[in-house]
């Protein structure tokens, strides 16, 4: 018996490292470093946030517009119902009877009657109107409209523009730190799944081992009844837990795929690391203060409110604009009209229902607002780099609590195999040594992920996602390799 089960051993040994020899030859090889690497440059997130980057850059260029003169060119053609003009054929009667009243009174002699009315005869038969403008016209030109003073609210909207874009780029910081953040949780997710994996099918095999050797002693009256049945419990137990870490390593793998924004099949090389020494937390509260985008994003809409308040307050004031028009082209229009004309006007609102009053005084709210929430940003941002670094320490201290706990296991699972080979231990006992041991391995993986993901996410709080690589290569860094036994 004991040859067979040793035979089934190895044999089941084999057949899983033959399989797990072709399933990692199948995938791609990929590193932590060149999982960032493609993340940060395809991921969709990075790209929306690159075109948010670049719409606040046309806005803060647009917004530079508002102090260059405006230009525009105009044309019209119109059709009037009649000419227009003056009409004074109905002074042709007052002028006849003038100069009658002339002749009268002997001021015109009566011998220069007749060649009077012989020069006058015609311009009295004459049109008496004159045309001013032809009822079919139309002309083209051009305007200038140059903004000498509004108030401020230039000046306030050039800087608010230039905050936003300056708030656009700490968001794309902010979304990089968050996708390192879920890069690092999800490729390491991905090395701690296959290894759960890796170590379910090896207790699946070792029980399914103990099942037949149970069985075979049962038969030889060798085993009790609820022994091999408990041997069966845990084989079922077993297969169970191996089709869960299937289903969770399937389930890491789309999501690795969806952050990389790839369909591959990648399989993870770099391994999970812990940090013999780290700096305090008032190092990276003080990097938080400095670099965290959510903290210099609360700082820019505060003075993105100062703007908002300073244009409303420009309301106030009077706006003074140069302004000045020429005609290009003319069809049918009067010479009496000028062909350009400039000018400067002012414009001054005396009273509008105390619409302005009012909207400044919400803008001066909205400034109490924003500063009310940075505060509470800060103190966020505090209280999670507390309880994040804490999580981070007690990650490390576990991990050397299991390992320790691993030393006993192994050497534990070793003596039962012994005692089981001599007799003088039951299959219970050497399947519960076997499942002790897988559980206490699995642990010790799940601890060193905790310790990364917490680390990746200390140092997006901090503002500093991208120096999670040069952590991971640091002198202190101890890699955390797979226990394959």
């Amino acid at each position: 018996m004991r040859i067979t089960a040793h035979l089934l051993l190895a044999l089941s040994a084999t057949t899983f490292a033959t399989g797990v020899f072709a399933q990692e030859n199948s995938a791609s090889l990929l590193s932590l470093e060149e999982a960032l690497d493609i993340a940060l440059t395809h991921n969709p997130a990075m790209q929306a946030a690159e075109f948010e980057r670049r719409a606040a850059e046309q806005e803060r260029r647009a917004a530079v517009g508002l102090r260059m003169p405006q230009i525009g060119v105009s044309g019209a053609y119109t059709y009037l119902g009649k000419d227009i003009g003056l009409d004074f054929n109905d002074m042709k009667a007052p002028a006849g009877d003038f100069i009658q009243g002339a002749v009268q009174q002997g001021i015109i002699p009566p011998q220069s009657l007749p060649q009077l009315q012989t020069l006058i005869a015609p311009i009295m038969q004459a049109d008496w109107s004159v045309k001013l403008q032809d009822r079919s016209f139309g002309f083209v030109g051009g305007e200038v409209t140059l903004p000498l003073y509004m108030g401020g609210k230039i000046n306030a909207a050039n800087r608010a523009a230039r905050l936003r874009e300056t708030s656009a780029t700490e968001q794309g910081a902010r979304t990089r730190n968050a996708l390192v953040s879920e890069l690092v949780e999800r490729y390491y997710g991905l090395v701690l799944a296959s290894h759960a994996v890796e170590v379910r099918q090896q207790v699946a095999e070792g029980v399914r081992r103990h099942l037949h050797d149970a069985r075979i002693l049962e038969k030889n009256g060798m085993l009790a009844r609820s022994e091999r049945l408990y041997v069966e419990f845990k084989a079922a137990e077993a297969e169970r837990e191996l089709e869960d870490a299937r289903v969770e390593l399937q389930t890491l793998t789309d999501a690795l795929n969806n952050t990389l924004n790839r369909t591959a099949d990648f399989r993870p090389v770099s391994t999970m690391f812990v940090l013999s020494q780290l700096e305090p937390l008032a190092y990276f509260r003080e990097l938080a203060e400095e670099r965290n985008p959510a903290l210099r994003q609360a700082t820019l809409q505060h003075r993105l409110a100062e703007e908002g308040a300073k244009a409303q307050r420009a309301e106030f004031l009077p706006q003074v604009a140069a302004m000045g028009g020429a005609s290009f082209y003319n069809y049918r229009t009067t010479n009496v009209l000028p062909r350009w004309a400039v000018g400067v006007g002012v414009n001054l609102k005396i009273f509008d229902g105390l619409n302005r009053e009012h909207k400044y005084a919400a803008a001066r709210q909205t400034v109490r607002r924003v500063d009310a929430l940075q505060e509470k940003a800060r103190q966020d941002i505090g209280l999670l780099l507390e309880k994040i670094y804490a999580r981070l320490l007690n990650s490390r201290n576990r991990l050397e609590s299991i390992e320790a706990s691993m030393t006993f296991a192994e050497e534990y699972l070793r003596a039962k195999e012994s005692a089981f080979l001599q007799g003088m231990s039951t299959s219970t006992d050497l399947v519960d040594a076997e499942l002790n041991l897988a559980k206490v391995r699995i642990e010790r993986m799940q601890a060193a992920f905790e310790f990364d993901r917490s680390l990746a996410q200390l140092l997006e709080a901090a503002g500093i996602s991208d120096e999670f690589a040069n952590y991971a290569r640091r002198s202190d860094a101890r890699p955390i390799e797979f226990d394959r036994r």
